[in-house]
């Protein structure tokens, strides 16, 4: 199912301060225009909420998960409240191994090939290239050169409609979307307004 989700264009809507009340409209938006994997980090209010409200109220080929995501127990939490995936800014291996325990899928942060070949090992679905500005498109190549054929890399930091061109030409498999996406008062509609550039740029490169 992660790769069915990640294939319709590689894109991870992150929703760092997403309150409960807007959780729908918010969700169902960025379905409307193709989004098929949502994030709602930990340090947002009422997290857990968002994500059971955004499990309820979108179909069954959207994956919803947490974000930001330091603790076993945080796993356990973010299980009972319907998620299904777990994004970590980080590579803790307690953490990695909860996840896969629960039979979540796991997409940890990782800033160097030792991190990611330790990720790969415990399981990871796909790799978070964190910060993106730090590693950038000519890390990614190289990285490209020794990791597993068909990895997943998806870098996240200071990604929009305009970089991400060269991410793709050296090899990114996707992007995790943060502020330039979703950021605190924006509207559902304004929402998916964004969106909408970011699969069309990712169209684009494709085309």
């Amino acid at each position: 199912m992660f790769q069915q989700a990640l294939a319709a264009n590689g894109l991870v809507a992150i929703l760092r301060g997403l309150r409960p009340d807007e959780a729908a409209a918010v969700g169902h938006e960025l379905y409307r225009v193709g989004i098929r994997i949502i994030e709602v980090p930990l340090n947002s209010p009422q997290p857990l909420d968002s994500i059971g409200i955004l499990r309820n109220a979108l179909p069954d080929d959207c994956l919803i998960g947490a974000g930001t995501v330091l603790s076993p127990l945080q796993v356990e939490q973010v299980s009972a409240a319907g998620g299904q995936l777990i994004v970590m800014p980080h590579c803790d291996r307690q953490v990695l191994a909860a996840a896969k325990a629960a039979g979540l899928f796991l997409i940890p942060g990782v800033a160097t090939p030792s991190e990611a070949f330790a990720a790969l090992a415990e399981g990871a679905d796909a790799l978070k290239l964190f910060p993106a500005e730090q590693i950038g498109p000519a890390a990614i190549k190289a990285w490209r050169a020794v990791l597993p054929t068909g990895t997943a890399l998806l870098p996240v930091g200071g990604i929009t409609p305009d970089n991400m061109a060269s991410y793709l030409q050296a090899g990114a498999s996707g992007f995790g979307l943060g502020s330039a996406l979703y950021s605190l008062g924006l509207d559902a509609a304004e929402v998916g307004r964004r969106a909408q550039a970011f699969i069309q740029a990712r169209n684009a490169f494709q085309g």
